[in-house]
Order: structure tokens, then C-alpha cells, then sequence
């Protein structure tokens, strides 16, 4: 407020207005008299508080930003008497003093409307305040000062108790509008009577199952790093062009779309600094950067000559993409705007019109798109459903997630979000307490994750939803499980010797299980290794340097603890190089109950490795013993490699002989091998790669 009063002083002043002669010489003197007992008190309050005003001159006189009241110690508060003083000052200005301070005020405002560019809707927060600020406040101090100066009258006019109470009236408009205002606040509240259902629907979500919507995973389009590390590959990619890094910089924005079938993160480079805007504004900015997010590939896209981005971010004058937009529509109150390219490489903003639906400020959506060129400012606006495929932001992920927390917490009415809580749930924090939400691909186009909990936020979730952003189509999976930050703390668990920190977990499909995915960073903020856990059971933590590593290594997982049949292990292995097969004679036989599932560790002649198989998918394993000759496919793993399928059809001679003869020999024999070989079954099933050899070896020596 105090910058707009400077501004108000140098335009006064270069319009020739003589401000210390208003200040000085046209006072209300009858006011001034009565102010703080009189002018004979040299020390009185009054004068003192003049020495401190930091506007001298500018007809405020008698106000102090001190401590002190300027009018003599009457108590009023200091924004009070700033006021009734700006007013009476103002009310004492001659006709052609107003006419001028009119002009310049008017001038100001559109210069503020055009800098500011607030919404011209009655929807919008931004124009209220806009108005209260610079019509509402001023109209009200103007209105007053001219009815308490014809209330008491000056040296210029006599009191006029009409003129008084005409102004007095008026000063009552701006505090009306003001009211109206605040009642459109209220009928806006989620407890205004009716509003908590309108809340509950703003949002549709549809219960499916999980297994049936979302496909496998296809691990050439699982992005693999977040926005920190897209935005470090791209700085440092730029900093790989010499030409660009002195003139312009990545703007952090990277926005993640779908590209040719792939996720990628874009960000427009931006203007290093004012001067470099002046000196290259004719060109625009001449590229973007591109990351893969799979590939973990950098680049930064040149446009082609005569066709670089003069609308964007760090424009800041008129073409200003905000200003810009804003300014073609008026009328338009814009959300979060996003940067994307559509299949030819052409920069777009896609710039959201927000809609609200309950009172003046309630129940926010989206309504239509503005998509501008970035290159040639050219604009198209069209209705939600008529968006094109290759726009993949038009609703902000903050915008889904809330109005997805409407429908948790207002479903059985707004008595029960407060009171008794039945039913409610929300989205799950992030680990700084704010949001907490990634974004994953799914028909070609990019889906908001988060995981829903209680509405007591414990560590555990209750399900997950995910949201298109081009739609806003919502879908409910009911899983219980742990919350992502539970998650992240668990894979931050197997590599807390490196000290790594996790990403926020990235929800795949995996065997049919939902599974969290998530990359491990060093503190440089690199991709170290990558993580898998199982979300209903997140004490299956994998971990890989590589994505084919950690998967494998999770698939073994998951067979070895019962959560998938060898089929599914066999039919996830299929192709990959991991995926082998076995034929022998059975040299050792161990058995060990692990986590409640049954496992046979089996070894064969002239083979040191360690073969699992768990039942009850390789439940053939019971009918062979010690001496057995046997065929299977399994699953190349460390220590142990865990069998997917048995692929012989008939028993070795050693078990044919013990089950036709009976021979005690050979019974005990194979119940001997089978009971030695037990002893080392509890090293094998610790999963320790350390303890493989001796494993073998005892089992070895017992046979």
C-alpha cells in the first residue's frame, strides 16, 4: 500500500501539482485546531507526530507510522486515522487538484490492470482484490472525507448537513459491494446447507479391479527418474551448448507428457537475465529441453530458423504468456498453465479455464482449454471433451486431488467429515507434508497416482485412484497396503549403507501384483539403482542397478514368498535371458517352511547351485527323491534360483526301486540323504549369499 502512495506522489508531481502547497496551505484549519488541544501546545501530540510523518508535505498531515496517535492521544488505531486523515485531505483539494488526482488515479489503474491482469469475473479472487484495493478503499475514503467536511465545514465551505449525509450514503456503497462479496464467501463453504454434496460430486470415481485395468507393466515406457533428476539432466545438457548457456537457461517447469508413445519431461528454456531479453526478444527463444524419462536421454530441441517461443514465461512485458492470454480473454479466470509439444515438435501452452460451481468461490473445474502457439502467439479455444489426444495437462494434478478429497470427506455429508469420520479417506501426504502424487501412462495419455488412506492418516492405505489429467476420468483400486512414504523409507532400508533417498513411488503392474516402483538417488541426485515393492506386502523389497535386474529380482521374490504361482514366474520370465532350464540327478534334498509356504531346496550331481522349488506351484517335487533323475525350467537368481516349472513326466530308477521293492537299504538311504541335507536347509532359506557354498557343501558330505 505504501509503494501505491509513493506512486500516487510522483505522478502528482509530475503532473505540476504543487503537493507541498496542498499539504500546507488547504488543511481543514478547523480540524487542525481542535487536533491534540490545540496549536499553542508546542509539545502536543499533534505536532510531534508531524516531525515523525514519513510523507511530508502530501496531504496525510498528522499521520505517523509510530507509535504514537496523531490526533493528540484520542486512541484511535493508526490505520483508522490514516484513513479519516487521507479522506479529509483528499475532501479538501480544489476542483482542479481532483480533476488532476482523477486523471492520474485512472491512469494508475489501468497501468495496475494491465501489470496485474486480474480476471474480469465476479468468480475471482484475484478481481476482488484488485477492487478492493484500488476503487472500494479509495472510493470509501473519498466519500467520507467529503461528508465529514461538510459536517464541520472549513474555510471554503460552510457546513451543509445534506451534502453531508448524501456522501455519508454513498461511503456505504463500496462497504455493500464489500458485503456481498463475503456473503458469496460464506455460500461457498463446504458448510453451508447443501454444499457438502455438491463438494462430494464434483469428482465421479468408478470402483475397478486392479488386475483387469492396469496392463503389465511394459518397462520401455516406465519412467525411471523424477522431475529433480530430469531437471539436472537438462541443466547440465544445456550447460553442453555454448552459444545457449551465456544467453538463456532451463526454466524448472518440465512438464511430463506422453511423446511418440513415450513419458518425457519439456521445459522451455528462458531469458538468463533482463538484458539478455533485450538483446534477443526479436528471435524468441530459439529451444526446449527434452528428457527421456525411460531412457534417461537429454537434449535440447532447436527449433528451426524464424520460429523460436516469443510467448512464454520470461517475457516480461506483453507478450508475457500469462498477460498475454489473459488480456485476449478477459473474461477467463485461467488455472495452472502447462507447457507441452504436440507430435510435430511445436510448442503449446495449454492454459486452463477454471469454473466454479458452488457460490462465488466453491467446487473449482475446468470448463475449456485456451491453447496458445508458443512460437506465434496464434490461440485456439475449445470445450473439454473437444481436446485434442495429443494434450495430455489439461486438469493440474493439485486441482484433481482436491477435488478427489471432496468426494472422501463429504460423501456422507459434512456433520460425518468433522463428527463420526465414517467412510472418509484422502489422498496420501507426500514427504514434505504436502500433496503426495506421481504420474504414470496409461492409454496414451498421463494419469495422476496417489494412494487413499483413512482420514486419520496412518501408514497404511486403503487403495489408490488414479485421475486422467485430459479427462479427469477417476478410477478407485481397492488395496490395502502401505503408504508410499512407508515404501520409500523401506527401500531406503536395503541400501542404508550407500545413504541413498528414494523418489516417490511410481505404482506398475507386476505379475498381476501392484507394486511400487522407485529409483534410489545418491546425494548428487543421480539414479543409482532402482527398487521394487510389494504394496500389500512391503516387506518384499527388491533391489537392481538396472531395471532388468531389480525386476527379476522381484519376480523371484514374489514366487519365493508365495504372492505368485510358478506359471505366473514362468509366464513373466518367458524371453529374458534369466529364463533357463536344468536336467540332472538329484544329489541333495532339503526342506524348510519359510513365511508360511513350503520350500525344497534340491541340488544335482556335478551342479554347485541351489534350486528352489516352492509349493505349492511345484507341488511335482514331493513324488522325487535323492537319486531321481529330474528336468525343469527356473529363474536365474542369487543364491538360490527358484524353479518355475518341472518338466519331466516319470521318476528317476532310485525312487522306482523303493517304491516296487520296499528295500529298507534304499529307504534310508534316501530318508538319510533327505535328513542330512535338512541341516542345511535353514542356511539356504536365509537367502544370504555368503552362506551358498557352504550350503552346498554340506549338502555334498551328507549325500
Amino acid at each position: 500500500m505504501a509503494r501505491g502512495i509513493d506512486n500516487l506522489i510522483d505522478a502528482l508531481k509530475q503532473s505540476g501539482v504543487d503537493v507541498d502547497d496542498i499539504g500546507a496551505g488547504n488543511g481543514p484549519k478547523k480540524s487542525e485546531g481542535a487536533a491534540g488541544g490545540g496549536a499553542s501546545s508546542g509539545s502536543g501530540a499533534a505536532s510531534g507526530s508531524r516531525g515523525d510523518m514519513p510523507f511530508q508535505g502530501f496531504p496525510f498531515g498528522g499521520f505517523s507510522f509510530g507509535g504514537g496517535s496523531s490526533d493528540g492521544g484520542n486512541g484511535k488505531p493508526p490505520t483508522v486515522e490514516f484513513a479519516s486523515s487521507f479522506g479529509d485531505r483528499m475532501a479538501s483539494w480544489s476542483r482542479r487538484t481532483m480533476v488532476i488526482a482523477i486523471i492520474v488515479a485512472i491512469l494508475i489503474l489501468l497501468a495496475a490492470y494491465w501489470w496485474f491482469h486480474p480476471p474480469i469475473s465476479i468468480n475471482s479472487p484475484d478481481a476482488w482484490l484488485f477492487v478492493i484495493v484500488f476503487i472500494l478503499l479509495p472510493c470509501f475514503l473519498i466519500f467520507r472525507g467529503r461528508s465529514r467536511r461538510y459536517e464541520t465545514g472549513d474555510s471554503k465551505l460552510d457546513p451543509n448537513p445534506g451534502k453531508s449525509k448524501a456522501f455519508r450514503v454513498l461511503s456505504f456503497i463500496p462497504v455493500i459491494v464489500l458485503a456481498l462479496g463475503l456473503i458469496g464467501w460464506v455460500t461457498s463453504l463446504d458448510l453451508f446447507p447443501g454444499n457438502a454434496e455438491k463438494y462430494a460430486n464434483v469428482l465421479r470415481t468408478d470402483t475397478l479391479d486392479f488386475a483387469e485395468d492396469i496392463q503389465e507393466v511394459d518397462y520401455s515406457q516406465i519412467p525411471v527418474i523424477d522431475r529433480d533428476s530430469a531437471i539436472l539432466l537438462g541443466n547440465r545438457e544445456m550447460g553442453s551448448i555454448p552459444d545457449y548457456v551465456s544467453q538463456f537457461e532451463v526454466d524448472d517447469l518440465y512438464s511430463q507428457i506422453n511423446y511418440k508413445g513415450k513419458p518425457v519431461r519439456v521445459s522451455p528454456l528462458g531469458y538468463a537475465d533482463l538484458f539478455k531479453w533485450f538483446t534477443n526478444r526479436g528471435e524468441g527463444i530459439p529451444a526446449f529441453a527434452l528428457v527421456d524419462m525411460t531412457t534417461q536421454d537429454a537434449e535440447i530441441v532447436r527449433l528451426g530458423e524464424g520460429n523460436g517461443m516469443k510467448y512464454t514465461a520470461s517475457e516480461p512485458l506483453a507478450r508475457n504468456i500469462d498477460r498475454y492470454v489473459q488480456l485476449k480473454y478477459p473474461f477467463y479466470i485461467f488455472d495452472e498453465k502447462s507447457f507441452e509439444i504436440d507430435e510435430d515438435g511445436q510448442p503449446w501452452w495449454i492454459c486452463p479455464v477454471r469454473k466454479y460451481t458452488i457460490g462465488l468461490f466453491g467446487g473449482e473445474t475446468v470448463d475449456r482449454v485456451v491453447l496458445c502457439n508458443a512460437s506465434t502467439g496464434e490461440c485456439e479455444e475449445v470445450s473439454v471433451e473437444d481436446v485434442p489426444q495429443w494434450v495430455d495437462r489439461v486438469y493440474p494434478a493439485n486441482l484433481l486431488l482436491r477435488q478427489y478429497n471432496w468426494s472422501g470427506r463429504y460423501q456422507q455429508g459434512w456433520f460425518n467429515s468433522w463428527l463420526g469420520q465414517s467412510g472418509v479417506v484422502q489422498t496420501t501426504p507426500g514427504t514434505d507434508g504436502t500433496l503426495g502424487y506421481n504420474y504414470i501412462a496409461k492409454d496414451d495419455d498421463v494419469w495422476v497416482y496417489t494412494g487413499v488412506t483413512s482420514a486419520t492418516a496412518d501408514s497404511s492405505i486403503v487403495g489408490f485412484v488414479l485421475i486422467d489429467q485430459r479427462t479427469a476420468e477417476s478410477h478407485y483400486y481397492a488395496v490395502a497396503g502401505a503408504t508410499e512414504a512407508s515404501a520409500m523409507e523401506s527401500a531406503e532400508g536395503q541400501v542404508q549403507n550407500l545413504r541413498y533417498t528414494s523418489t516417490f513411488p511410481l505404482l506398475i503392474n507386476v505379475a498381476n501384483q501392484p507394486t511400487y516402483f522407485m529409483a534410489l538417488k545418491d546425494g548428487a541426485g543421480l539414479v543409482k539403482k532402482f527398487a521394487m515393492i510389494d504394496i500389500q506386502r512391503y516387506q518384499n523389497v527388491a533391489v537392481g542397478d538396472t531395471v532388468a535386474e531389480c525386476q527379476k529380482s522381484y519376480e523371484v521374490l514374489l514366487a519365493t514368498n508365495g504372492a505368485i504361482s510358478a506359471d505366473d514366474l514362468s509366464n513373466a520370465a518367458q524371453g529374458s535371458d534369466t529364463y533357463k532350464e536344468a536336467s540332472g540327478t538329484i544329489r541333495t534334498m532339503a526342506q524348510a517352511v519359510i513365511d508360511g509356504n513350503t520350500h525344497y531346496y534340491v541340488t544335482l550331481e556335478g551342479d554347485d547351485s541351489i534350486y528352489d522349488f516352492v509349493l505349492p506351484g511345484a507341488i511335482q517335487i514331493v513324488a522325487y527323491a535323492v537319486g531321481d533323475e529330474i528336468s525343469f525350467s527356473y529363474v536365474a537368481n542369487e543364491p538360490t534360483n527358484t524353479v518355475s516349472e518341472i518338466t519331466s513326466t516319470k521318476r528317476g530308477a532310485a525312487t522306482a526301486a523303493t517304491a516296487t521293492t520296499g528295500a529298507e537299504g534304499s529307504s534310508s538311504a534316501a530318508a538319510s540323504s533327505a535328513l542330512g541335507a535338512s541341516a542345511s536347509s535353514a542356511s539356504a532359506a536365509t537367502g544370504k549369499e555368503g552362506d551358498v557354498e557352504k550350503t552346498s557343501s554340506s549338502a555334498a558330505s551328507a549325500s
